[in-house]
């Protein structure tokens, strides 16, 4: 009887579940990409921050820089490098001469002060009359290196 009965089954072949979806994805996809999308945004907001700081750096500099003279103007930016100086050694405002210039030019191997346009820091304040052109390069000079040293690199 038993016979009977199991002949009577109708036996039918094994079913392989269906694959899972990809979606919704499982819970450590999500906080994989919960941890990507905080990077993304600090990131972003890091670099927002540094823009802004370097806009107003850039922008103190400038209102410093827009004295109505040449001296005053040569005279201004002196003293904002050197307050800017002070980030990266407190004893540079100190310094005087050719190894003021030489801090300016910094560790990596530029000689835009101690020999280039930067070299009117030394005496343009005291020049009674200072060519456009040449006001205008060691500025340049002068705000990217400030730039530079707000930022702290020697």
């Amino acid at each position: 009887m038993t016979m009977r009965i199991i002949a009577a089954l109708v036996l039918r072949d094994v079913h392989v579940p269906a694959s899972p979806s990809w979606w919704p994805p499982a819970p450590g996809w999500w906080l994989v990409l919960a941890a990507v999308l905080l990077l993304v945004v600090g990131v972003a907001a890091w670099r927002l921050v540094v823009r802004r700081r370097r806009r107003v750096w850039q922008r103190w500099f400038d209102e410093a820089s827009g004295a109505h003279g040449a001296s005053e103007h040569v005279a201004a930016m002196s003293e904002r490098l050197r307050r800017a100086a002070r980030r990266l050694d407190p004893s540079a405002d100190r310094l005087e001469g050719d190894a003021w210039l030489r801090f300016l030019d910094g560790t990596r191997g530029g000689h835009a002060f101690s020999q280039g346009p930067g070299r009117l820091l030394l005496d343009g304040g005291y020049r009674r009359e200072v060519s456009p052109a040449d006001l205008a390069a060691a500025t340049a000079v002068a705000r990217a290196r400030f730039l530079e040293l707000m930022a702290g690199v020697r």
